[in-house]
């Protein structure tokens, strides 16, 4: 299913802390920073935040400028976004601040947690997700039930820690404040220990007065069958890739991306690429690579059209040559239609074999896009 684009924001002191230990909260961004943070909070759906910090910070969390409230409210939205806040016993102070500024608020607990949440008249939408929280399922009910697109969280560092570990952080920008807390029992950003491997791409560094921003994205392709954000970044990029085939009215346009289990991009390809009128995208990307590279059985192919599992211009189709290559995970943003081939079923052959495939099918239209000449009146 679907998951709202999830951003990650906090500031850290030079030594990696949220805070200090003193009774009053610790000022690490500046006041120009500040007001950036408003204009992501009014470009935004939800804001979310754990227990911990409405409990630490009693936080109001609302867009402060009066100009992004009115043009929020211009553009068809309420003008604060939606408040969320997660909490497994429920346990929660009904006079928080958190509860009685701004717009809509949503409190996602377990089954226990919401008996105990309504008992203290907490006023919010109470969400249960089970006797356990699940944040795939919270995310799912954001963006199929309450229409978020776009999450902005706020913290604190369990919540962060939680969802970079499980691979569902979109994008984490990260505010660098020149000071030193040096006190091992203050709060960190990050607990230790059981994050997905590979290096985060660093996509924009800024100066802001005397703090500085970095923005990130992660890279690390999800394992099995269970999706990750850095999934979506990849198969963006295949679907883009697509867009660069030499057009062909008897020939989809496809684009394909080999990354390593680190995230590393080991080969790319598209259609008719470097002149070859017959080549497949996927072909394209692993004719780049050593066959015995070590990477590879651990590596996810990302293509904008499922692999094929038949086809006439040359002996093997793509979805053997994924087989023959030793890969066992890939993603895919839509099905082949019958276009060409009747019956066609990449998938099929390749999760027959044991290989992981998965369907973004928020992908569907982006894939199709370069291909629209072909598949009139197909969805």
């Amino acid at each position: 299913m679907p998951y709202p684009y999830v951003l990650l924001s906090a500031a850290v002191s030079l030594d990696g802390y949220l805070d200090d230990t003193t009774p009053e909260r610790l000022l690490l961004s500046s006041p120009a920073d500040f007001d950036r943070v408003d204009e992501v909070r009014a470009s935004v759906d939800a804001i979310l935040i754990g227990a911990g910090t409405i409990r630490a910070d009693n936080p109001r969390l609302l867009v402060n400028s009066p100009e992004r409230r009115a043009a929020r409210v211009a553009a068809g939205q309420p003008p604060y976004p939606l408040k969320v806040t997660v909490s497994g016993s429920g346990e929660l102070d009904a006079r928080a601040n958190f509860w009685h500024t701004g717009g809509a608020k949503a409190l996602y607990t377990t089954d226990r947690g919401a008996e105990r949440a309504h008992a203290l008249g907490i006023a919010a939408d109470v969400v249960p997700l089970g006797p356990a929280l699940d944040w795939r399922r919270l995310l799912e009910h954001l963006h199929d039930v309450l229409g978020v697109r776009r999450l902005m969280v706020e913290g604190g560092g369990t919540v962060h820690t939680q969802l970079l570990r499980q691979g569902l952080a979109d994008e984490l920008q990260l505010v660098l404040a020149p000071l030193f807390v040096g006190d091992p029992d203050a709060p960190r950003l990050f607990g230790p220990g059981g994050y997905q491997g590979g290096r985060l791409r660093l996509v924009e560094t800024r100066r802001i007065e005397d703090v500085v921003l970095h923005r990130y994205e992660p890279t690390a392709p999800g394992a099995g069958p269970l999706p990750a954000a850095a999934d979506r970044h990849w198969l963006a990029l295949a679907c883009e890739l697509a867009e660069r085939c030499p057009p062909s009215r008897s020939a989809f346009s496809v684009g394909a991306v080999i990354v390593a289990a680190d995230g590393t991009e080991l080969a790319r390809g598209h259609s008719r690429e470097a002149g070859d009128p017959v080549v497949h995208a996927e072909e394209a990307a692993l004719a780049k690579l050593d066959p015995a590279d070590p990477r590879l059985p651990t590596a996810t192919v990302y293509s904008s059209l499922e692999p094929c599992a038949r086809r006439s211009s040359r002996p093997a189709p793509c979805a053997r040559l994924v087989l023959d290559a030793g890969v066992r995970r890939v993603v895919t943003a839509w099905r082949e239609p019958d276009t060409f081939v009747t019956g066609a079923d990449g998938t099929g052959v390749l999760t027959a074999a044991g290989v992981d495939v998965l369907l973004l099918a928020e992908y569907e239209q982006r894939a199709k896009a370069p291909n629209r000449h072909l598949t009139r009146g197909d969805g």
